[in-house]
């Protein structure tokens, strides 16, 4: 009798494996057919009697993982590869198969250690290391993510895709040099592309270079004048740079695109205020903050509208609201202080004047022990 479940111990692994060369199961691989479908249900119930037989054979439950990924049943193959992993974690490829099917269902955090593991013990893999860049991408952990990808676009440079998803990690880890450099490559090989002008200005402006972002974002609005938040973009640095006429008229185009765009109300009701056009500022802070209650900026211009105004109550309601969304920002203090001040309460307008002075000195130690940056050519 034992003889005998031996020998269909090893047919139904010689079934299983057998079946395998067809149930491969890459990350890019398409759907099965018809025809498919049989011989990997086939080879499911194999693989499962084969797992039954020999429950402390590592090949075996890796090979179920196979199948089961092949058929597009992740959790149960990464049970499987799990499983796998336990018995036998230097078993070739496991760690690999287990990355790669946490990666199709957008596991990314879980794809990141088994991936890991497989770059760790094999260096030269090319699609481990991409993966892990990718998994690292989707985690949002943009750090790790470029420096995976930074070696496989340098295999691979003509490798557009993956250089875009480089440059954008490298941007959002706030590595700007690096942004710059890959937008650059990108921009040589597709110039007229607007989002990759709008990702090269971000860069540029992380760098503190805002007349040349101001430029890559005009080019953007060229090739695509109405591409959502494009112009938006563009104004946001023209007012950064104090140039109000040039920034309203981007402001404006942007509200052309979309009505609603609750930013471009917002900065618009800012020059109009700074302009003192009263009348025509508070409109547009009210339907920026009805449209998106999280701007600190209209706040602080909706309170001192309203305090010119001699609307106090309400004055103080929207500069309290912006203390609220950012208390660490000394003008909201400073305009509830001035406020205080107008309605004849001076130990509160003292007391707020205070803070705005205990701001500053904050702001200025926190800057004293900021590293230098290197200066720019």
């Amino acid at each position: 009798m034992a003889k005998r479940n031996v020998k269909l111990s090893i047919l139904l692994f010689v079934l299983c494996t057998h079946s395998l060369g067809r149930a491969q199961n890459p990350p890019s691989s398409p759907a099965p057919n018809q025809e498919e479908e049989v011989r990997l249900a086939e080879a499911e119930k194999n693989c499962r009697l084969a797992v039954q037989q020999n429950p402390q054979d590592a090949t075996a439950h890796a090979n179920l993982g196979l199948v089961l990924s092949r058929e597009g049943k992740y959790p149960e193959a990464i049970a499987a590869y799990k499983s796998a992993f336990q018995l036998n974690p230097k078993l070739p490829g496991i760690q690999l198969n287990w990355g790669i099917a946490e990666f199709k269902q957008g596991r990314f955090q879980q794809a990141i250690p088994p991936l890991t593991g497989a770059l760790a013990a094999d260096p030269g893999s090319s699609q481990a290391r991409t993966l892990l860049g990718l998994s690292c991408y989707g985690a949002k952990q943009f750090a790790e993510a470029s420096k995976y990808l930074a070696t496989i676009v340098e295999m691979q440079p003509s490798n557009l895709e993956l250089r875009k998803v480089l440059a954008q990690s490298c941007l959002l880890a706030k590595n700007y040099s690096c942004a710059e450099s890959e937008f650059r490559q990108i921009v040589q090989q597709n110039p007229d592309s607007a989002s990759t002008h709008v990702l090269m200005g971000q860069a540029l402006d992380g760098l503190g270079r805002t007349p040349e972002a101001i430029a890559e974002f005009q080019a953007a609005v060229k090739a695509a004048p109405r591409e959502p938040d494009v112009n938006f973009g563009l104004g946001y640095l023209l007012w950064k740079s104090d140039h109000y006429g040039e920034a309203k008229t981007s402001f404006e185009n942007e509200l052309a695109v979309d009505p609603n765009h609750a930013q471009a109300l917002a900065y618009l009701g800012d020059i109009a205020m700074k302009e003192n056009d009263f009348d025509h500022a508070l409109p547009l802070l009210e339907k920026a903050v009805h449209q998106q209650n999280g701007l600190r900026l209209a706040y602080v211009d909706m309170g001192a509208v309203l305090m010119q105004q001699k609307r106090y109550p309400e004055a103080m309601a929207a500069l309290q609201r912006a203390v609220k969304l950012d208390p660490t920002q000394p003008d909201a203090h400073f305009r509830i202080g001035r406020l205080y001040q107008a309605m004849g309460n001076t130990a509160d307008a003292e007391r707020e004047f205070a803070k705005v002075r205990e701001l500053h000195e904050k702001a200025d130690d926190l800057a004293s022990k900021m590293p230098r940056s290197p200066s720019r050519p």
